[in-house]
C-alpha cells in the first residue's frame, strides 16, 4: 500500500488541482467539523491537501514521498502508521482522518489510538467516501476495475464509522455531508448539509469523553 501512494504522491497530489471544486466542497464540509483553534493532528496527511488550509501544523503517514510535499506546505510531517501513533497520551485538541480510513490495516486500533491522543473533550473527525451513496459505488467500481489507489481500499458507511466512534466513546456526534453531484458535474463550491443520505464525502465528528 506504501509503495504505490510513493510512486504516485504526484499524481495524487495533482487529481486535487484537476478537481478543484470537489476538493473545495470536501474541505468546506470539514471546516463545518475542525475546531477552528488548538493544537491539531491528521493521521494519513498524505500531501497535507487538507492540513495546510485546516490550520494542522502535525501530520503523520507512512509514505515518505507524500509527507516530502506536506512538508514543503509547512507541515510538521511524521513517518507512521495510525495504528501506533508517535505521539504522547492526551497531547492534540482534535484529531483529523480524511479517506484515510479506508486504507489502514486496523480501522479499529487507529480509532482507539486517536482517542488516546485526544485530550479530554477532543474532537475527532473521519472524512469518508460513503460507501452506500452515489459517490461511493462509483469508487467501489473503480476497485473492482483495478485503480491504482482505490484497489486495496475498504469503503464504510457512515453508520459503520458512528459505531467505531460509539465503541471508543466518543458522544455528540455531528456529522456532514457534501458532493452532491457526479464528479464531472461539480463546477462550483458545494454548500455542506448536516446528516447523511444524499452526499457522496461525510465528514463525522465526536467529542471524547
Amino acid at each position: 500500500m506504501v509503495n504505490i501512494f510513493d510512486k504516485y504522491a504526484e499524481k495524487y497530489d495533482q487529481w486535487y488541482k484537476r478537481n478543484k471544486y470537489v476538493y473545495l466542497s470536501e474541505l468546506k464540509a470539514l471546516k463545518q467539523a475542525v475546531p477552528k483553534s488548538g493544537k491539531g493532528l491528521e493521521i494519513g496527511v498524505g500531501t497535507g491537501r487538507f492540513a495546510k488550509p485546516l490550520g494542522i501544523s502535525i501530520g503523520i503517514d507512512p509514505s515518505e514521498n507524500m509527507l516530502k510535499i506536506a512538508k514543503k506546505r509547512g507541515i510538521n510531517v511524521f513517518v507512521g502508521v495510525g495504528e501506533n501513533l508517535l505521539f504522547e497520551n492526551e497531547e492534540f485538541d482534535y484529531v483529523l482522518m480524511v479517506i484515510t480510513l479506508c486504507f489502514v490495516d486496523d480501522p479499529d486500533k487507529v480509532i482507539m489510538e486517536a482517542n488516546r491522543v485526544l485530550k479530554k473533550k477532543g474532537k475527532l473527525i473521519v472524512g469518508i467516501v460513503d460507501k452506500n451513496s452515489h459517490l461511493g459505488k462509483f469508487y467501489q467500481k473503480k476497485k473492482k476495475q483495478g485503480h491504482i489507489f482505490y484497489k486495496n481500499a475498504k469503503f464504510f458507511s457512515v453508520n459503520e464509522v458512528i459505531k467505531l466512534f460509539k465503541k471508543h466513546k466518543f458522544k455528540e456526534i455531528n456529522i456532514f455531508q457534501t458532493i452532491f453531484r457526479p464528479l464531472e458535474k461539480i463546477k462550483e463550491i458545494e454548500k455542506p448539509k448536516e446528516g447523511f443520505g444524499e452526499g457522496g464525502f461525510v465528514a463525522i465528528c465526536g467529542k471524547k469523553t
